[in-house]
């Protein structure tokens, strides 16, 4: 077993919570988007955010990493308070985004674009074991952004962060406008990653999709959070899912 897994099993075991949010406002300009949202995502679980567009799910991610025009509240991650935090302070504490329009830089290479992102902290993912969770990437190493499908390109903008040693994945959408195969292929790479000790907070409008990696849900409403199921049970919580996401 790693370390990286041992030590998520450990703090998961001691109920531990890797991310608390809570009472956390935001806003862009003088647009107030987030207004009181409170969540926890606890070590190795896989968490998403669902809500119709408009709801706040991107905005709540990019709150978490420091890139809203202001923000106020409160955001532990590991125990430590990051709401005053810039941006650079929170990614090197070991919080990996990826953002829903990917940043994928076309003139650079694919293992270019791999070995761009700094290395913040220990405990990242070496090239080769990159490769063998993206076979896909290997196939396309000396590829230039520019000749990646949207599948390969989600899949590089995930690859990239796992270098970094994020230990906490924020991911934005990676299933829009995917074909199911390439959104197949996202929920397994998830999976492995989450039983490779990985935490991931995923935004998501594909309910269907979320159900299949996802340990738990808050749904998102005029920038609050409105509701929190966990995955065992969404048999019983259905007729409530499709009053708010409409599915």
């Amino acid at each position: 077993m790693s370390a990286t897994l041992e030590a998520t099993r450990t703090a998961a075991a001691a109920g531990q919570a890797m991310l608390e949010v809570k009472n956390l406002e935001a806003w862009y300009g003088e647009s107030h988007i987030l207004h009181g949202v409170g969540l926890e995502v606890r070590p190795g679980e896989v968490v998403t955010l669902l809500g119709r567009n408009g709801a706040g799910k991107t905005t709540t991610l990019r709150a978490i990493m420091g890139l809203v025009g202001r923000r106020a509240g409160s955001i532990r991650f590991d125990g430590k308070e990051t709401v005053g935090a810039r941006s650079d302070q929170i990614a090197r504490a070991g919080i990996g985004y990826c953002p829903e329009e990917r940043g994928i830089f076309a003139s650079l290479t694919v293992t270019e674009n791999l070995m761009l992102p700094p290395v913040v902290r220990g405990g990242g993912l070496e090239l080769d074991t990159i490769y063998k969770l993206f076979p896909n990437l290997k196939e396309r190493a000396n590829s230039p952004g520019t000749k990646l499908s949207g599948g390969e390109q989600q899949m590089l903008a995930i690859a990239r962060i796992l270098r970094t040693g994020a230990k906490l994945l924020l991911l934005d959408e990676p299933s829009e406008g995917l074909a199911p195969v390439i959104v197949q292929q996202i929920g397994v790479t998830i999976r492995e990653l989450k039983s490779r000790g990985f935490t991931v907070v995923l935004v998501e409008q594909n309910f269907r999709f979320a159900q299949t990696v996802a340990d738990r849900h808050y749904v998102m409403e005029h920038g609050r959070v409105v509701a929190e199921v966990a995955n065992a049970d969404l048999a019983a919580s259905m007729d409530r899912l499709h009053e708010y996401l409409g599915v």
